[in-house]
């Protein structure tokens, strides 16, 4: 199959070496001409993907004419590209080419709706659209090492195509679902609790703190998930727990490195900026935060970062301030249905 990976940063490229891998003709599009030019050159992003070689056999370009051919089209730009990006490929991707969505995020442009949507307007709805997410660390996926992800739509045809095509025997499973709302919710608000979770670690607080954050985290993602549409059982599978558990524990996660700078007492755009690439927990935060608000959701760790990284509220009194939170039964009609 022909497909067009849009993006070289680390996902888009260890999807174009495993895509390649297996057995399907993969072309890889930068943006920036004089990147392209570099990557077909040197056959490495050692920036994003140190040690990860980007096998000869897949092309490196600038252009876009690269989607006409494209039987499949990965979108793996960065949350604030993704609905331009869409705009930039409409005069040139083949009517009904399914369009795979990596990116893990909420467009903050238009009402902080999911990138499905987006992308389903910009390109007329014309595209079957899915959602590929969970516990997946470019570092790892370009070295082979095996994982599992969710592959999810509205259209179950798309999704199987999506399975067909990224599933590799021994180091890439793919599971199929068809709540898109549920895995792309859950792929955006972990991002506020990782970045959390390395407030904590940077904090110097234990195990114990984290794992009550996590925990907590994810039964208020939950609680708002459900809210929009999305069904509660997706938030304990991969898009949910799955990739909440890799997100906050792993070094590979640039919001939990952003988070343990702040933790540490850097402000938070100096703490992003020293992580070197986009900090989606910050926008999550913000999105997550709105969404809340208008669902009418109580969500107190997502407004507690809200405050830290909006508001120049103080970590640990925010710590504090949910620690001291009135007395509540954990069981949840949410998780009982």
């Amino acid at each position: 199959m022909k497909i067009t990976v849009l993006g070289s940063g680390g996902w888009g490229t260890a999807l174009a070496v495993l895509l390649h891998g297996n057995g399907h003709e993969v072309t890889l599009w930068t943006f920036f001409p004089e990147e392209a030019e570099r990557l077909a050159r040197e056959r490495t992003n050692e920036k994003l993907l140190p040690g990860v070689m980007i096998p000869e056999g897949v092309p490196v370009t600038s252009s876009l004419s690269s989607v006409q051919d494209a039987e499949l089209v990965v979108l793996a730009v960065p949350s604030f590209a993704v609905s331009s990006t869409a705009e930039s490929i409409l005069p040139f991707i083949r009517p009904g080419t399914v369009v795979v969505n990596v990116g893990k995020g909420l467009d903050a442009k238009n009402g902080y709706c999911r990138f499905s949507e987006s992308i389903a307007r910009v390109l007329g709805g014309q595209h079957p659209v899915v959602a590929l997410t969970g516990p997946t660390h470019a570092e790892e996926v370009g070295r082979g090492i095996p994982t599992a992800i969710l592959a999810a739509s509205t259209d179950h045809a798309a999704a199987e195509l999506t399975q067909d095509v990224f599933m590799s025997g021994g180091r890439f499973r793919v599971y199929t679902s068809d709540d898109i709302v549920g895995a792309e919710l859950g792929g955006a608000f972990k991002n506020i609790i990782a970045l959390g979770a390395g407030i904590s670690d940077g904090l110097g607080l234990g195990d114990n703190s984290k794992a009550a954050f996590m925990t907590r985290g994810l039964t208020e993602i939950a609680r708002l998930g459900v809210a929009l549409g999305a069904k509660q059982e997706t938030f304990a599978g991969l898009s949910g727990v799955g990739d909440l558990i890799v997100t906050c524990t792993s070094m590979h996660s640039r919001n939990r490195r952003a988070g343990i700078l702040i933790g540490q007492g850097k402000d938070v755009q100096t703490a992003m900026k020293e992580v070197g690439a986009v900090v989606e927990g910050y926008y999550a935060t913000e999105a997550g935060y709105h969404l809340a608000k208008q669902a009418g959701v109580p969500m107190p760790i997502t407004e507690a970062m809200y405050h830290v990284l909006y508001e120049g509220g103080d970590a640990r009194e925010a710590i504090g301030l949910l620690m001291g939170r009135a007395k509540k039964r954990e069981s949840e009609e949410l998780w009982l249905t």
